[in-house]
């Protein structure tokens, strides 16, 4: 009886019962039910941050997808805009050809009219001329010549109108 191992274990108790009537044993149930509540006050403190962090996330998710459909949107009516002012450049190019079209074929029209008119002019003045040689040659006298003038006037007159 008298072996170290004895001697440890009368130690033990002893130490033990000294501790219990000194309130350890409630101290150390104190200690480890305050370590018990800081650790629970941790997790919930940690399951609170960890929502809040996932709120902040779905947040970030919800307007990241909102800013995506706007810059959709800004770039589909973009391209509308873009669309629409080439389709107006074209009608105007289109219109504006047209309307040069339009006033050089005037311009020829007029340019043919005015040919025309120098044309059937000219043939006027031959034909004055051929006539007034032809009947010279063979009328004779005032009167004839009176006749001719007279004559060849109206002539010029229809044939240039």
């Amino acid at each position: 009886m008298l072996t170290a191992e004895f001697w440890v274990a009368v130690a033990f108790v002893v130490f033990m019962a000294i501790v219990w009537k000194v309130g350890g044993f409630g101290m150390m149930t104190k200690g480890l039910d305050g370590r018990a509540k800081r650790v629970r006050a941790e997790l919930d403190e940690a399951r609170r941050l960890r929502e809040e962090a996932a709120a902040v996330l779905a947040d970030y998710k919800r307007r990241r997808t909102e800013a995506e459909r706007e810059a959709e949107a800004i770039v589909a009516s973009a391209r509308e805009e873009a669309q629409r002012a080439a389709e107006e450049g074209h009608a105007r190019l289109n219109d504006f050809v047209a309307r040069r079209t339009r006033a050089a074929e005037t311009k020829i029209a007029q340019a043919e009219a005015q040919a025309a008119a120098q044309v059937r002019a000219a043939a006027a003045d031959a034909a004055v001329q051929v006539s007034e040689t032809i009947l010279r040659e063979r009328m004779q006298g005032e009167a004839a010549q009176d006749l001719v003038r007279l004559s060849l006037g109206e002539v010029r007159n229809r044939l240039r109108a």
